[in-house]
């Protein structure tokens, strides 16, 4: 059976199995204060052109935007973000056990438009008792978004005016970066993100990596302090080389970037197929995720072949179906899943 239901159903991609492996014997400082955590850090600020910036490394997406966001904001401070968003509706309401509130807007093709920030932004300045609401104080977003679709350089640079005019952060977050900078005609680059953005970070448990995502924090401010932020939210790892091995591992002759291209464009077969049954779900998606629409009797074929993730029904009674490639997905997996769709009822 064909797993695309997510992009994080196998272990790590080879190079970095070959690097545990081989450093298996060795004995290292703790909690990142080791060779492979600089390592990493330096070849992620190349790759990001922002040597000033700080990196840090943390096991996975949620602690990652649980320790910043309960670093940066204080108590009475909320993050903006689009009604889609992953620490909205995919985080068992971590930010709002930590104390901070999604204060949410429709999405607009699953990512937070700049005229909504400034909305709330605008909303909160004009109001005539702002010490009975949160103070909108960060953007949160991911790259790409939770529908499979990327942001524009101009939307990123309008989201970081409305920021600079509002006092405001901007926080991206990158659980699928890889595939979001691979994405066909998007104009995106990773220095892009480290110059817009006051923090972000780059994915590695869904782009290749066994687990971990590392934290890059732009601006000056937000520095100080952070490892106490996460040793206090429980998010500092002591075997910290294991994230530092896999990192550097990854941003080694550029591995990260290939290993989205290559998932891309296994999705974009998947696509083609899709779009060829007139299947394809909107908002139209370049990234990894694919969306489809399709009836019982053509899931249940579906179902024979691979498992995708079922994401619910339309009013009409069509299942809204993903299809998830990722670095592991191989030719011969989306070649038999191409077949299926050819062949699936009318």
């Amino acid at each position: 059976m064909i797993r695309l239901n997510n992009d994080y159903c196998h272990g790590a991609i080879p190079e970095i199995l070959d690097a545990l492996a081989c450093t298996n014997d060795e004995a290292y400082a703790g909690y990142e204060l080791d060779e492979w955590c600089d390592r990493a850090s330096v070849l992620i600020k190349e790759a990001a052109a922002c040597p000033a910036a700080d990196v840090h490394y943390i096991v996975g997406g949620t602690q990652a935007n649980v320790a910043f966001i309960s670093h940066v904001l204080r108590p009475w401070e909320s993050a903006v973000c689009a009604d889609c968003g992953h620490i909205n509706v995919h985080e068992t309401g971590a930010t709002e056990h930590i104390g901070h509130k999604c204060e949410t807007v429709p999405a607009r093709d699953g990512k937070l438009a700049a005229e909504d920030l400034r909305a709330v932004a605008q909303g909160w300045a004009e109001s005539p008792v702002q010490e009975h609401v949160t103070v909108p104080r960060m953007a949160y977003i991911s790259f790409p978004s939770e529908s499979g679709t990327v942001y524009s350089l101009a939307e990123l640079e309008a989201l970081r005016a409305v920021c600079d005019e509002f006092g405001m952060y901007l926080f991206v977050d990158g659980a699928r970066l890889a595939y979001g900078l691979a994405a066909e005609a998007g104009d995106v680059a990773l220095p892009d993100i480290a110059r817009l953005s006051d923090a972000f970070y780059i994915g590695g448990t869904k782009c290749g990596a066994l687990f971990g995502e590392a934290m890059v924090i732009v601006n000056p401010a937000l520095k100080p302090f952070f490892r106490n932020s996460m040793k206090q939210a429980g998010t500092l790892l002591a075997k910290g080389w294991l994230l530092g091995i896999q990192f550097a591992t990854l941003f080694e002759g550029g591995r990260y970037f290939e290993y989205g291209k290559r998932a891309v464009a296994q999705a974009m077969r998947i696509k083609a197929a899709l779009a060829a049954r007139g299947m394809v779900a909107a908002p139209d998606s370049p990234t990894n995720q694919q969306f489809a629409l399709m009836d019982d009797a053509q899931l249940t074929a579906l179902s024979e072949t691979c498992i995708a993730e079922f994401e619910g029904k339309t009013s009409e009674g069509l299942n809204m179906v993903r299809f998830c490639t990722s670095w592991s997905t191989t030719d011969a997996e989306v070649d038999a899943v191409v077949a299926a769709i050819e062949g699936l009822p009318e």
